[in-house]
């Protein structure tokens, strides 16, 4: 009962995807050509896979136990189809990556188009979400995390800038309006435009000062969630909202711009900066080694 390969990536995709059609976009295939090949693995197999329904697909019990076991194998059998990349003058083939959205925003933009230049035969996908994800399972080569949320089994390069801070700020016509705050406490009287984790987390906004660490819970008019609606926060927080907490990376235009003004600068906690970090128990794909000898040629390539 010999599956054919296609059949099982086909599955894969669609059960990672959550349809069809979106399968369909990230793999560059058909639905209708994913559909068929999941078909004939089901008839191949005796049991059904996937629940489909009108607005959405997901695996079914049995289609569960097989994506479990699924997603590390085929890893392995592209892991071990790479090896032949060594003999090729330059590397080849996708290397996938799971980063969360800082990450995307602020660390990838300055090494990736000097990556793609220097390896045009490497397609490089990035997925970026805040959840804390099993990057093999999800069928990514690596991911990127900061050091609190690194898996202890996992090798980890320093990639982007080695030392960042989180900034808090406000459209100065608010400040005007509210008051300038001189001390942490002194938020919980103000508008605070918070963020919560796809986990339901809200942690508390830590400060620090000559040794002293602060941590405030301040309630606002809005809360977002960490990663796709951050943009809206921002933005609320330049329209006068209240007062933005995030990267100070994220919010430098604005505030280079006027647009937003520092609120505790002098507060103002640091941290240190992310790592790429994947796999120490498995073959390194070439094109995430190329990747990783890519960061670490070109140290200026995003840190500082």
């Amino acid at each position: 009962m010999a599956a054919d390969l296609g059949e099982l990536q086909a599955f894969l995709a669609v059960a990672r995807a959550g349809g069809f059609r979106e399968a369909g976009r990230v793999a560059g295939a058909s639905a209708s050509g994913l559909s068929e090949a999941v078909r004939r693995l089901e008839t191949r197999l005796g049991v059904r896979l996937l629940h489909r329904t009108t607005r959405s697909v997901r695996p079914t019990e049995a289609g569960e136990r097989l994506l479990e076991r699924l997603g590390p194998a085929l890893g392995e059998v592209e892991a071990a189809m790479d090896v032949v990349n060594g003999f090729r003058d330059r590397p080849a083939g996708t290397l996938r990556l799971n980063v969360p959205v800082s990450a995307a925003r602020l660390v990838l933009p300055a090494i990736v188009p000097g990556f793609l230049a220097a390896y045009p035969e490497i397609r490089l996908e990035v997925t970026a979400e805040e959840s804390f994800v099993d990057v093999l399972a999800a069928g990514c080569d690596a991911g990127i995390r900061y050091d609190e949320r690194l898996e202890a089994d996992m090798i980890a390069v320093p990639i982007g800038p080695r030392v960042q801070r989180f900034a808090t700020a406000a459209a100065p016509d608010y400040l005007d309006r509210r008051g300038r705050p001189e001390h942490p406490r002194e938020l919980l009287g103000h508008a605070c435009l918070r963020g919560r984790f796809p986990s339901g987390n809200m942690p508390p906004w830590e400060f620090e000062r000559e040794g002293e660490t602060v941590r405030v819970d301040p309630t606002g008019p809005l809360v977002v969630n960490v990663g796709g609606a951050v943009d809206l926060s921002v933005e609320a927080a330049v329209g006068g909202a209240g007062i933005v907490a995030l990267f100070e990376d994220w919010l430098r235009p604005y505030l280079d711009s006027g647009a937003l003004e520092a609120v505790l600068e002098p507060w103002w906690p640091s941290f240190p900066g992310p790592f790429l970090y994947y796999s120490g128990r498995r073959l390194v794909p070439a094109p995430l080694r190329a990747f990783i000898d890519f960061i670490r040629r070109h140290p200026a390539a995003g840190r500082r």
